[in-house]
């Protein structure tokens, strides 16, 4: 990118040998520049990693074999031509001709920053300016975590530091391949940065061994990144299976074996079997994690649960046991185990516990058809009384006359309507009583 014109000024010669160093000496200073209009000489500001090597580029458009010379920022000159009068053996001379002086810079440090000039001596002279510009990556990136070992459902704290950046980083973080948002805070000394992020998680069962990456974008570095990996305890996933009968029902003087699996961080310590709301039956044999009833009967009958427990806390998974008759051939509704998690936040996790679900599917369809079965004959009974009483009523209904009050239409007032009215005192018999 092409610069402005500045007005030019003196240069001084920092490593003059000889009479020829004097002499641009002289010229540099005596020599009164007019502001040059810029339009023959082009050059592009620079941007360079700490440590690695800067080019700068003074060119000329339309050469007519004009003195090209480059100044630092101090305005000593680096280059007059094809000779390096300035003792500073890091700049090197890459190509001179009429038309180009192009000059690296190695080991580049954040001192050598600033505007470089690049002058043509024509009539008026010419002077125009690159910036270099030096990026400074992080010099360590470090995670602290709050916790080293964390429980399931617990928040923790984590910060991730890049230290003395130009310009300041962004820290991005992720947990696995999933990018999650932290809180940065930026302090400057002199003229570097120090960025700070915090991120606070909260951890689960599935989060251990998983990695918290912290990852820094910046101009000078690609792929800089640390991570720590989470470590958590949770409480045990237990699961019970059955290991005899495998397939079909638990009939009535068959054997039934169970196996009780627990996992968990620490690796559950204490494990035992019970039967719920009720006592273990005398002649059920508890191996370890293994359950063995080796003849099944109707008392057996019930619920038997796995209880496994370590530092954490204590689950555990329930069999439900019905025995069959002996002759039952009927395949359960559903054959198999379903988990019944001790929580919601079990369930979540997907624990891995079972319970015997066929034998009590079948049971529940038999009880739904028997409550079924009931609710159809009262509805029935309803509807022949509703029925019965509506054809009662029907043939009930009509207008009723009485003979009381008969012939006393036309009487004037009560009392001669009650005296006409046919039954009345007029009309009936009198009684006579005969005393002798």
């Amino acid at each position: 990118m092409a610069g402005r014109a500045q007005p030019s000024g003196p240069a001084g010669s920092g490593g003059a040998r000889g009479l020829l160093p004097l002499l641009l000496l002289l010229l540099s200073a005596a020599a009164i520049i007019p502001r040059g209009d810029g339009q023959n000489l082009v050059t592009e500001d620079v941007t360079v990693v700490e440590g690695d090597v800067a080019t700068i580029s003074c060119r000329v458009k339309n050469s007519d074999d004009s003195v090209i010379q480059l100044l630092n920022p101090n305005r000593q000159t680096i280059y007059f031509r094809d000779f390096r009068p300035l003792k500073d053996s890091r700049f090197q001379l890459v190509n001179f001709s009429n038309s180009e002086l192009r000059v690296s810079l190695t080991n580049v440090s954040i001192s050598d920053e600033g505007r470089y000039f690049c002058q043509l001596y024509t009539d008026p002279p010419q002077e125009i300016y690159t910036t270099i510009t030096v990026l400074v990556p992080p010099r360590n990136l470090v995670i602290d975590i709050q916790k080293e070992i964390a429980v399931e459902g617990e928040e923790i704290e984590l910060n991730c530091t890049a230290m003395a950046s130009r310009p300041a980083t962004t820290i991005r973080w992720f947990k696995g391949n999933k990018e999650l948002t932290g809180k940065s805070e930026v302090e400057q000394w002199s003229d570097m940065y120090t960025v700070t992020s915090q991120l606070v998680l909260k951890v689960g069962r599935e989060d251990d061994g998983v990695p918290v990456i912290c990852l820094v974008d910046h101009p000078a570095v690609k792929d800089l990144q640390t991570q720590r990996y989470l470590e958590v305890m949770y409480k045990p996933q237990v699961r019970v299976s059955q290991n005899y009968p495998v397939q079909g029902l638990t009939r009535e003087g068959e054997p039934l074996e169970l196996t009780c699996a627990a996992f968990g961080k620490p690796q559950p310590t204490d494990m035992r079997w019970l039967r719920v709301d009720d006592e273990m039956p005398q002649h059920v044999v508890v191996s370890g994690s293994n359950l063995l009833i080796s003849n099944l009967n109707k008392t057996d009958n019930g619920t038997y649960r796995c209880e496994a427990s370590n530092a954490v806390g204590k689950s555990h998974a329930d069999y439900m046991l019905f025995v069959y008759d002996t002759t039952a051939t009927t395949e359960p509704a559903v054959h198999g185990f379903t988990q019944l998690p001790n929580s919601a936040e079990e369930l979540d996790y997907g624990d891995l516990s079972d319970s015997r679900a066929g034998e009590e599917g079948a049971i529940r369809s038999v009880d739904h058809a028997v409550v079924g079965g009931v609710v159809a004959v009262v509805v029935f009974a309803m509807l022949c009384l509703l029925i019965i009483l509506g054809r009662y009523f029907a043939r009930h209904k009509g207008t009723y006359f009485t003979h009381e009050a008969k012939g006393a239409d036309d009487a004037a007032d009560a009392d001669t309507a009650i005296i006409n009215a046919e039954g009345g005192q007029n009309n009936s018999e009198e009684k006579k009583e005969y005393f002798i």
